[in-house]
């Protein structure tokens, strides 16, 4: 685990790739498997259309950190990092509210996406600490 960190610590801006790319797999998930099998998860279309636009929106802002930012990325990724948050708690109450006409996959398949979430808030933070404020963001 500690060797994961060092290869995260490495780059700050690789961190905004890996959530870029995760967000952009969020996103496809939910339009792509999970509105078209819907039969299958039970979650309202107008719901699964939500987080997959806020998943673009994320994946979008995560990107545009990864190829424009140059310095003060520790602003950027502590949006980022509340965003996420935030995702993970609408994700959970959405659940909740939807939870007697949801399937036991859809559950599983939103308690993983939650889990995920909160792991990559988990290294996004570890990015934070272990990174002084005053380095560039370059692909160092």
């Amino acid at each position: 685990m500690p060797h994961l960190f060092s290869k995260l610590t490495v780059s700050t801006k690789r961190i905004f790739l890996i959530d870029g790319i995760g967000a952009l797999l969020t996103a496809f998930l939910l339009l792509a498997i999970l509105r078209t099998f819907n039969e299958y998860f039970g979650m309202p279309l107008n719901a699964l259309d939500f987080l997959s636009v806020i998943a673009l929106i994320f994946s979008v802002y995560s990107f545009c950190c990864f190829f424009l930012i140059k310095n003060n990325w520790r602003l950027f990724l502590q949006v980022i990092i509340i965003a996420n948050l935030l995702y993970c708690f609408l994700t959970a109450g959405l659940v909740i509210f939807y939870y007697p006409q949801l399937t036991i996959l859809a559950v599983i398949y939103f308690l993983l996406e939650i889990v995920v979430v909160f792991c990559l808030v988990f290294f996004e933070i570890n990015v934070l600490i272990e990174n002084p404020r005053n380095i560039k963001s370059g692909n160092e």
